[in-house]
C-alpha cells in the first residue's frame, strides 16, 4: 500500500506527464507535488515507486514516466470527481445513423483523439433467402432483410451439394422461417433438424450459422478524428506507433471486440494499453462507455488516444456524449 505522500507524488508525476509529455525528474516534481521534500527524499519515494512497477525510468533521461499499472492506479483511486464546467452540446439528427456519426464527430471534436461509436445492435430479421451454387463444396447465401437490406456470405462445407439441393433447402426456410430472427431459426431449426433430411438440414444449418455472421457484421463501428493522432508527439515522432494504431481503426474486428466487452458493462470503462490483450498496444487507451435505447444497452462509444491522455476530461466527454445519444435515439425511434 502506498502512504498519502507517495500517492501524492504519483498523481503529481502522472499529472506532470500528461501535460508536458516529457520525463519528470525529482526536483520538477517537488515543485508540482507543492510537497516541502529534499530532493533526496522524492527520489527514495520515486524508487519505490519505480519497485512497485508504477513508474519507469526511460535510460535517456533522468526522470521517470508512468507504466500502465501508474496509469491504473491513477485513474481508478485518484481521479476526482469534479466536473470540468463545457457547455453540454446537443446531438441533432433525426435518423439513427446520423445521430452515430454526430456522436463519432462530437466525441473527436470534444477530445482532440479519436472518437469511435458502435452503431446499435439490430435484430437480424430474414424476408428472404436464397442459395447458389459456386463450385464444388462453395456455395454463396444471399440474404434479404425485411428493409430490403441484402448481405452475402460464401459459405465452405465438407460435403457437395447440387444447386437443386441448394434450392430445396431455400424453399424450405423461406416458406416455414421467414419474417423470424436468424437466432430464432437457429435454435429451431436444432430441434427440427431430425425430421428434415440429413443432408439438408446440416445444409441449412451451415446456411443459417452463415447468415446469422453476415447479419451481425452490420454492426457498424462509426471511427472520426484519425488525424488527431498525427498532431500528438507520441504518435507523429514514431512511425511505428502511428501505424499500428491506424491498423487498428482499418481492421475494426479487434475494436468491435472492445467494444462488445465495454457493452457489458455499466459506466466509463478504461482501458489502458499494454495491460491486456485487448489493447495491445502500450502507446493507447481508450475510455469507453455503453448507451441505451429505452432504458436497454444497444452499443458502445469512446475516446482513443495516447496513453497520457488526460483522463478526467475523456470520463467527462464519454459519459455525457453516452447520456446525449442515449436521449437521442430514445426521443428519434
Amino acid at each position: 500500500m502506498l502512504d498519502d505522500r507517495a500517492k501524492l507524488l504519483l498523481k503529481s508525476l502522472v499529472e506532470r506527464y500528461i501535460a508536458d509529455g516529457q520525463p519528470v525528474g525529482s526536483r520538477t516534481l517537488s515543485r508540482a507535488s507543492g510537497l516541502e521534500l529534499s530532493p533526496a527524499t522524492i527520489r527514495n519515494v520515486m524508487s519505490d515507486l519505480e519497485a512497485l512497477g508504477l513508474i519507469a525510468s526511460p535510460h535517456t533521461s533522468a526522470g521517470r514516466i508512468p507504466t500502465a499499472r501508474g496509469y491504473r492506479l491513477f485513474v481508478d483511486t485518484m481521479l476526482t470527481a469534479q466536473r470540468e464546467q463545457f457547455a453540454t452540446p446537443t446531438l441533432a439528427g433525426d435518423q439513427p445513423q446520423k445521430v452515430i456519426t454526430n456522436a463519432a464527430n462530437l466525441l473527436s471534436n470534444l477530445s482532440q483523439f479519436v472518437g469511435v461509436v458502435m452503431a446499435p445492435r439490430r435484430t437480424s430479421v430474414f424476408r428472404h433467402i436464397e442459395f447458389l451454387r459456386l463450385s464444388e463444396r462453395r456455395f454463396l447465401v444471399i440474404i434479404v432483410s425485411p428493409d430490403g437490406d441484402v448481405q452475402n456470405r460464401v459459405v465452405h462445407t465438407e460435403t457437395d451439394y447440387t444447386q437443386t439441393q441448394l434450392i430445396e433447402a431455400a424453399n424450405f426456410l423461406n416458406s416455414h422461417y421467414a419474417g423470424m430472427a436468424i437466432e430464432q431459426v437457429r435454435e429451431r431449426l436444432k430441434v427440427e433438424v431430425d425430421t428434415l433430411r440429413g443432408e439438408i438440414g446440416q445444409l441449412m444449418q451451415t446456411a443459417v450459422q452463415a447468415s446469422s455472421e453476415a447479419m451481425q457484421e452490420q454492426d457498424e463501428v462509426v471511427i472520426s478524428g484519425e488525424r488527431n493522432l498525427l498532431a500528438v508527439s507520441d504518435f507523429s515522432s514514431d512511425m511505428t506507433h502511428l501505424r499500428r494504431a491506424f491498423e487498428l481503426f482499418e481492421q475494426k474486428t479487434q475494436l468491435m471486440r472492445l467494444l462488445d466487452i465495454s457493452s457489458q458493462a455499466e459506466g466509463v470503462r478504461i482501458f489502458i494499453g499494454g495491460e491486456s490483450q485487448v489493447v495491445p498496444f502500450e502507446e493507447l487507451s481508450i475510455v469507453t462507455a455503453p448507451y441505451e435505447v429505452d432504458g436497454k444497452v444497444v452499443g458502445t462509444l469512446g475516446v482513443i488516444g495516447p496513453t497520457r491522455m488526460p483522463y478526467e476530461r475523456m470520463i467527462q466527454i464519454v459519459d455525457i456524449t453516452s447520456k446525449l445519444v442515449s436521449n437521442a435515439l430514445s426521443h428519434n425511434k
